[in-house]
């Protein structure tokens, strides 16, 4: 369960507004804002997350191995350099390149093909074997770890910047993100009542996975920046995903549920996902409120996060941010 969680990261937007039973227009748009594209500085040797120094001397060839990995190159001003993408790179820059990891899943075989002259990675990213197996044909690997949380945007953000040689530009991507994360946050409706609670499910319908997002979901931290309360986590849920019972729901007691849009139309659409057992039965449930953000993009934690922050606030509370 702990992989399926980690590979979520890559999920992203539609939604409905309170009390609608059908989704509205809150998407994130689906194509990046690259910067001005920067002249990388190298070599350079930087740490890598699995404990190696990584010294990189091009990046003329870019192998990112997620989602949200690629989206950050991207929009350092790099997409020219990058050769592949993970199935998770849905924006439309990537739409062209050719597939070499699917769920985490590293055909190394089809990275080497591309003659990459770095190849960056999640923690998550595997298996091991392929891993090494890259390595060992020269190429420099550096591994990142993943993002849970808005504080990773400039770390993340930093990490890659400092190992494809334009750091500047990092710091630039970083101001900008942080600055609009930051506007988005000032007009959150003041509420008068209490806070809207919010239940971050993961569905899979065709494979009848159903989870209900904890503490170390990822989903936390974003609902929180937007005034909400993640019940999985004020409800105790201290694993990542744990399978969906109505107890569970009836304790959250979410007043929204937030899905990734493939996930609900996995189930059929929200007539579907009221099916699903305890649903029904919360506020939610009744009031048919659900929020849905793409699933390319809700846990990037990157250069989209302030869109997705926008479009939770959107749906919550009835009106743009």
């Amino acid at each position: 369960m702990a992989a399926l969680a980690l590979a979520l990261t890559a999920c992203g937007g539609t939604a409905t507004t309170p009390g609608s039973s059908a989704p509205g227009a809150a998407a994130v748009p689906d194509r990046l804002e690259p910067l001005p594209a920067p002249q990388p500085a190298l070599p350079v040797t930087v740490p890598s997350a699995d404990g190696a120094q990584v010294t990189v001397t091009s990046a003329d060839r870019v192998v990112p191995l997620s989602g949200s990995l690629n989206e950050i190159v991207h929009t350092l001003g790099l997409g020219r350099q990058v050769v592949a993408r993970d199935i998770t790179a849905t924006f439309e820059q990537a739409a062209r390149l050719p597939v070499v990891t699917r769920g985490h899943d590293v055909s190394a075989e089809s990275v080497l093909s591309l003659r990459p002259t770095l190849v960056i990675a999640e923690t998550t990213s595997g298996p091991g074997e392929a891993i090494q197996q890259i390595r060992d044909a020269g190429i420099p690997v550096l591994v990142v770890t993943p993002a849970k949380s808005l504080d990773d945007v400039p770390r993340r953000i930093d990490t890659i910047a400092a190992a494809l040689g334009v750091k500047e530009a990092g710091a630039q991507l970083n101001q900008r993100t942080a600055d609009r994360i930051a506007t988005v946050r000032k007009d959150i409706p003041a509420t008068s009542g209490k806070k809207p609670r919010v239940a971050f499910l993961y569905l899979r319908g065709t494979a009848s996975v159903y989870l209900l997002g904890g503490s170390d979901s990822g989903a936390a931290s974003l609902l929180e920046a937007a005034g909400a309360v993640d019940t999985g986590k004020d409800s105790g849920l201290g694993k990542d995903f744990t399978p969906i019972t109505s107890e569970a729901l009836a304790a959250a007691a979410p007043d929204a549920i937030l899905v990734m849009s493939k996930g609900l139309e996995s189930v059929g659409g929200i007539d579907g996902l009221v099916k699903i057992p305890g649903v029904a039965q919360t506020p939610a449930g009744m009031d048919r409120r659900v929020v849905t953000v793409d699933d390319g993009v809700l846990l990037n934690y990157g250069p989209r996060t302030d869109q997705v922050l926008s479009s939770l606030v959107t749906q919550l509370y009835g009106k743009a941010a």
